[in-house]
C-alpha cells in the first residue's frame, strides 16, 4: 500500500478503530489488491462494511460459513473485494477479543455476538427490581470476552430519590467487583457524562435485555435518533426487540458502539476465568480453605462457608457462583469426554463427602 493509499485508508477508518496493529496484519491482503475494513452490520449471510471506498454489501459466504465461531461478525476486521457481483469478504483479521455466549441448542454451540471490542456495556434498568443473579452472567461474558465490563443503571429518574439509587448503586457494585457502576437518565441526561467518556476510547458493545433502554442510551450517546425506541410494559419492565440486528456505529465525540438486539437467554460458553473474575472475593477465600480442591459445600476447614456463617459473604452470591460454575462445566463437559468423566468422578467424591458429614451430624445428635 502506497503512503497515499494508506494515509487515504486512517483518514476513512480511524474513526471505526483502525490503527497501525491492524495495518500490519492486512498487509498480507494489501498484495492481493484487497480492501481493509470493518463490518458494521450483519444479516442474512451478507454484511455491510465500512472501507475507504465508503460503505459496501459484501457476500460472507466465503469464510467458513458452518461454522458459528469463525462467521463474520459485527465488529470484525475484513478483507474485501473491491469490486465483482457479488462482491465477498475474503478473510477477517485475528480477534482481539470476542464476545460469544452458548447457544440455546441440543448441540450448545458457541455464537459471537461482537468482535474486537473494548468495554461491553451492561444495561440493567431500574424500572423493575434488580436481578443480580443476570447481572452477574453477563459480567461472567464480558471479563470472559477480555473486555473491561461496566454496568449502566438505566431510567434512574424512575427511582424517587438519590438515596435509593445509591443504595441500588450500592447492591450492584457488591455483586461486581471491579466494575464501574453507571446511574443514568437518558431523561434528564444525569450520567450520561460518565458513560460518554468510558466509550469514547475503543469500541463497546451494548448488552441487556430487551426493554432495558439501549437503544434510548444509544441515541443519548449519538446524539440523534438513530435507534428506534418502543415502549415497555409496566408489568416487568419487558419490551419487544427494537434492534434486531448488531449495529456497528462511530459516535460523535469518539470512539464506537454496537448495539446488540435484547438478549432474552445469555448462557455462558467455556467461561470458568470470567466466572472465577465476577465472584472474586470467592476465590479470594477459597485459597484459605484447608482442601486445594474444596468444592465449598460440607468440606471441614472450608473458609468460603465460614465467610458465609460469619456474614462476611452473602450466601446469595455463593449460590449464584456455583449455579454459574456448573452450568459452565456442563457445556465444556459436552464437548469434552475426559472432562466428563472427571466431573463423574468429581459428583460421587462430593456425594461421599456430604454422606460423611450428614452421618457425623447425625452421631453428634444422638451422642448429645
Amino acid at each position: 500500500m502506497s503512503s497515499s493509499s494508506a494515509s487515504s485508508v486512517s483518514s476513512a477508518l480511524a474513526p471505526y478503530g483502525w490503527d497501525d496493529a491492524w495495518a500490519d496484519e492486512f498487509a498480507p491482503y494489501d498484495t492481493e489488491g484487497l480492501l481493509p475494513g470493518r463490518v458494521i452490520r450483519v444479516d442474512r449471510g451478507q454484511c455491510d462494511v465500512v472501507t475507504v471506498d465508503g460503505v459496501l454489501r459484501a457476500d460472507t459466504a466465503f469464510v467458513t460459513p458452518h461454522d458459528p465461531m469463525r462467521v463474520v461478525c459485527t465488529g470484525d476486521w475484513v478483507a474485501v473485494e473491491p469490486g465483482g457481483n457479488p462482491r465477498y469478504v475474503r478473510a477477517y483479521l485475528p480477534r482481539r477479543t470476542a464476545f460469544v455466549r452458548s447457544t440455546s441448542s441440543e448441540r450448545s454451540e458457541g455464537q459471537i455476538l461482537a468482535a474486537n471490542v473494548d468495554h461491553a456495556v451492561v444495561a440493567v434498568p431500574l424500572s423493575v427490581e434488580l436481578d443480580l443473579g443476570r447481572i452477574e452472567r453477563f459480567l461472567a461474558l464480558a471479563w470472559q470476552s477480555g473486555a473491561q465490563p461496566v454496568v449502566v443503571l438505566t431510567k434512574a429518574d424512575l427511582v424517587p430519590d438519590a438515596v435509593t439509587v445509591a443504595h441500588l448503586v450500592q447492591d450492584v457494585e457488591t455483586s461486581a467487583p471491579g466494575v464501574p457502576v453507571v446511574p443514568v437518565s437518558s431523561v434528564d441526561g444525569a450520567g450520561l457524562d460518565v458513560v460518554a467518556a468510558i466509550v469514547g476510547g475503543g469500541t463497546s458493545v451494548l448488552l441487556g435485555q430487551s426493554g432495558a433502554g439501549k437503544s434510548t442510551l444509544a441515541n443519548a450517546l449519538l446524539g440523534e435518533d438513530v435507534m428506534t425506541v418502543q415502549a415497555t410494559r409496566d408489568v416487568d419492565g419487558k419490551g419487544r426487540h427494537t434492534t434486531t440486528t448488531r449495529n456497528l456505529l462511530a459516535l460523535p465525540g469518539g470512539g464506537v458502539l454496537i448495539d446488540t438486539p435484547g438478549l432474552r437467554g445469555v448462557g455462558l460458553w467455556d467461561a470458568e476465568s470470567g466466572v472465577g473474575q465476577v465472584f472474586s472475593e470467592i476465590e479470594e477465600l477459597a485459597e484459605r480453605c484447608r482442601f486445594h480442591d474444596c468444592a465449598h459445600e460440607a468440606e471441614p476447614g472450608c473458609a468460603v462457608l465460614a465467610a458465609v456463617e460469619d456474614g462476611d459473604l452473602p450466601e446469595r452470591r455463593l449460590h449464584s457462583y456455583r449455579k454459574l460454575l456448573r452450568e459452565n462445566q456442563r457445556i465444556v463437559a459436552k464437548t469434552d469426554a475426559r472432562l466428563r468423566a472427571e466431573i463423574r468422578k468429581d459428583w460421587k467424591r462430593k456425594g461421599a463427602i456430604g454422606k460423611a458429614a450428614m452421618e457425623a451430624k447425625r452421631g453428634a445428635h444422638w451422642r448429645s
